[in-house]
């Protein structure tokens, strides 16, 4: 069976853990299950696309706790929280740190599958987003500092001469190095340089003015 993406299932409950993970490995899910956040911290390795399906309330380290130390450590899996009681803050402050979705014990399990489906696919999207942000800032690492300089005005919108002058040359040498600008970072058109270029944060690479 292929597998549809990668759960982590955290949770203190081991009856609500072997029922979970068996049904999800039923439906092509690779499925982790942790005891306790610490033992997720101590033992899981990053995988994606995932999901966490994460308990709220279990003692040493509450699902919270947990994912305030994932946005510590930089791990942006998404996460789900299911709880069988919360305080209308653990909620709110849960969703405010990024996670996706919240439900309560007992939960209907179509709309625990929608959720998860919804997760991984979030989880696909982020990863293919971060591994273009790389490529597009290995293409621009290959521009010399003159085309890093062309490149940076370009997406501020100037024209072609108006580039060259707050450079000091000429119309035509602008033309050559926006020429390789685009061929290097492999841009078919202006506005799609435009969109690269923010996307990847390049504008945090602006020289110092």
């Amino acid at each position: 069976m292929n597998t549809s993406g990668h759960v982590y299932l955290v949770d203190d409950d081991e009856s609500m853990r072997t029922s979970l993970s068996r049904m999800l490995r039923e439906l092509g899910y690779n499925v982790h299950d942790f005891a306790s956040a610490k033992a997720f911290i101590e033992h899981s390795v990053p995988i994606a696309p995932a999901v966490i399906l994460l308990d709220m309330q279990m003692p040493d380290m509450t699902g919270l706790d947990l994912q305030e130390e994932l946005v510590r450590m930089g791990r942006k899996t998404p996460i789900i929280f299911v709880s069988g009681q919360s305080h209308p803050q653990q909620i709110v402050k849960s969703l405010k740190k990024g996670a996706l979705d919240f439900l309560f014990k007992p939960f209907n399990l179509e709309d625990l599958l929608h959720s998860v489906a919804d997760a991984i696919a979030f989880d696909a999207r982020q990863l293919k987003r971060v591994s273009k942000d790389v490529e597009v800032k290995r293409y621009f690492s290959t521009l010399t500092p003159r085309e890093k300089e062309v490149c940076h005005l370009l997406v501020q919108g100037l024209l072609n001469k108006d580039i060259a002058v707050q450079l000091g040359t000429t119309d035509a040498t602008i033309k050559v190095h926006k020429a390789r600008v685009m061929e290097k970072m492999r841009a078919e058109s202006l506005q799609g340089l435009v969109k690269s270029y923010l996307e990847a944060s390049l504008d945090q690479s602006l020289p110092a003015q």
